[in-house]
């Protein structure tokens, strides 16, 4: 059998973990057509020829850096040879794709690109990730080392930030709303659910989760930041380099522009609506130190009650880590605390692996913990010494070595009986794992492991250090991220879409050959009379038509176009 990817690889590509590499889809460059290559091109022009004057230095030099053509949609192929001499690459992925993913590739140094192109009616703006937006938004900017080192940063970050499962829920409505927008056909009524689908959840009042709070600091730095000057500043937020319209509404005055600091972790956004107000960052190097400024408040950095809590009610595969420096991968379910609202057991379901300094401990994975793990937590009764700092001489006091029963109880109350059978130690020698055989374990009334469960796995630890998403080795859970089961589709091509296709495909040629005015006059009669509301190709015939008459009648039927749909007369330019 053929195991060889779908797409074309790197040294990059290559060492991403599986978890990842199932979002990778080939770019199939051969599925753009004449339509999307015109409407790439537009907005390209449009935008350079804005943002040379708006956008920050290295919007432009970073055009040229990664290999980006105004002309034609950049292949994936050439965009990588080029984004390898500044550290990074790309890849082809559909549409919007799990938070925790999403940074995890940012984190590797690869930009996710959604190969797919905006239809001709959204090519101001689209809720929906695109080639535009991604390589032509994002990629250029990558160029800055400041700001590429805080994108790798901030990605490194976020894929440990843990979510909730309503922010899944907002996840998969958006991205059925982003797909279904940009499905050419898509009835009216389909699209009204998924808005109001998507209303309903941004309505519901929760507290933000910590992916919420950094896709808050994502959205209003990397997706619609502004840099320099607050009453002059310049854009570097993809989110605006890639939209016609927003980059030209974020420079008016009723658009706020507010200093960049931690406040906008909790600075909600709505993606389909133009921002009313943007944050200012002085330079890319600042926005490094408010993300280490966040940093510090997450349970990445805090552990303890909190952060386990934050992983049960997050239903995904999360990694609490002891200060033994012991860590333990799984889908959490629950805690239980003393009165100082400190964690004296844990229990996951389902498969879990165990690793220490995120390297899996032998033995330890999800084929040898199937069906969940629990332990108890914390310093032993009437002892002052934890289990962890004990020496040799302390161990054997307490019967913590080989072959010999064990019968204790913890501060907390909860009591451990069983026969000792081996211990695992970290690099400084200290155990941080007890395995025992005919075990019972008790708390208060309740039984939490019995000798029937088999061979109990006592983790050892005064207390829980760190909590993060994800899996501390990523190689322990090869399935960490559900991908969605809403794909973009394409809708087949009818007569009538074939024979514009042709037309524009016949005038792209036409820019290099050039175009006969006689064959002009041809093309904008047929236009007229069968695709009476296409301005795009009008637009691209004015280009290349010399006789003053063609010129005039061009002019004149894209002045009639205007008068029919006021909303094109930001698209549509008349000298």
């Amino acid at each position: 059998m053929n195991t060889s990817p779908s797409y074309q690889s790197n040294e990059l590509i290559e060492r991403l973990p599986p978890h990842l590499k199932q979002f990778i889809k080939p770019q199939e460059y051969e599925q753009y057509t004449a339509i999307n290559q015109a409407t790439w091109r537009y907005v390209m022009r449009r935008n350079v020829a804005y943002l040379s004057t708006y956008a920050h230095d290295s919007y432009l030099n970073g055009l040229k850096k990664t290999g980006i053509d105004i002309e034609q949609i950049p292949s994936m192929y050439g965009m990588n040879r080029i984004l390898k001499e500044i550290g990074w690459a790309a890849v082809a992925v559909d549409g919007f794709i799990p938070p925790n993913a999403f940074m995890e590739f940012q984190a590797y140094k690869v930009l996710v690109i959604a190969s797919d192109i905006r239809q001709l009616e959204n090519i101001e703006y689209t809720p929906a990730p695109d080639i535009i937006h991604e390589s032509a938004g994002h990629a250029p900017i990558i160029a800055n080392p400041d700001y590429a080192e805080y994108l790798r940063r901030l990605g490194e970050i976020g894929a440990k930030a843990i979510l909730s499962k309503y922010d899944m829920d907002v996840y998969e409505a958006v991205r059925k709303l982003s797909i279904l927008k940009e499905a050419e056909g898509t009835p009216d009524h389909d699209i009204e659910a998924a808005v109001a689908e998507v209303e309903r959840l941004q309505a519901i009042e929760t507290e933000p989760s910590e992916m919420a709070q950094m896709r808050n600091m994502q959205w209003w730095s990397v997706e619609y930041g502004l840099i320099g000057e607050l009453d002059n500043p310049k854009i570097y937020g993809a989110g605006l380099l890639s939209s016609i319209g927003e980059s030209k509404w974020c420079m008016r005055e009723e658009v706020q522009k507010i200093p960049y600091s931690i406040d906008v972790i909790n600075q909600s956004f709505d993606i389909t609506k133009p921002q009313p107000k943007l944050f200012v960052t002085p330079d890319f190097s600042y926005l490094m130190e408010v993300l280490e400024e966040f940093a510090k408040t997450l349970s990445l950095r805090k552990g303890g009650s909190r952060g386990l809590q934050r992983l049960i009610d997050s239903h995904m595969v999360g990694t609490i880590e002891l200060s033994t420096g012991l860590q333990i991968s799984g889908k959490f379910t629950r805690s239980i605390t003393d009165e100082d609202n400190q964690v004296i057991f844990f229990q996951t379901e389902g498969a879990t692996a165990l690793a220490y300094r995120e390297k899996e401990l032998i033995g330890h994975g999800i084929s040898d913990h199937p069906n969940g793990f629990c332990s108890p937590i914390g310093a032993l009764k009437n002892i002052n010494l934890p289990i962890e700092d004990m020496g040799p001489y302390d161990l054997k006091a307490y019967n913590f070595y080989d072959g010999k029963f064990l019968s204790f109880e913890f501060s907390s109350g909860i009591k451990v009986e069983g026969m000792n059978v081996t211990g695992i130690r970290n690099i400084q020698g200290k155990l941080m794992l007890i395995q025992l055989v005919d075990c019972t374990v008790m708390y208060k009334t309740e039984v939490l492991f019995q000798p029937s469960d088999g061979l109990f796995n006592m983790a050892i630890g005064k207390e829980i250090v760190s909590a993060f998403a994800g899996s501390a080795d990523y190689m322990s859970f090869p399935n960490l991220y559900k991908a969605s089961e809403v794909l973009t589709h394409r809708p087949p091509i009818n007569l009538a879409q074939s024979k514009l296709e042709t037309l524009y495909q016949e005038v792209r040629d036409g820019r290099a050959k050039g175009l006969p005015t006689e064959r002009i006059h041809d093309i904008l009669r047929t236009i007229q009379m069968e695709y009476p509301n296409d301005w795009l190709l009008p637009s691209e015939l004015l280009e290349l038509a010399q006789d003053e008459s063609i010129v005039q009648r061009i002019k004149n039927h894209l002045k009639e176009l205007v008068n029919k749909k006021s909303e094109l007369s930001s698209l549509i330019h008349i000298t």
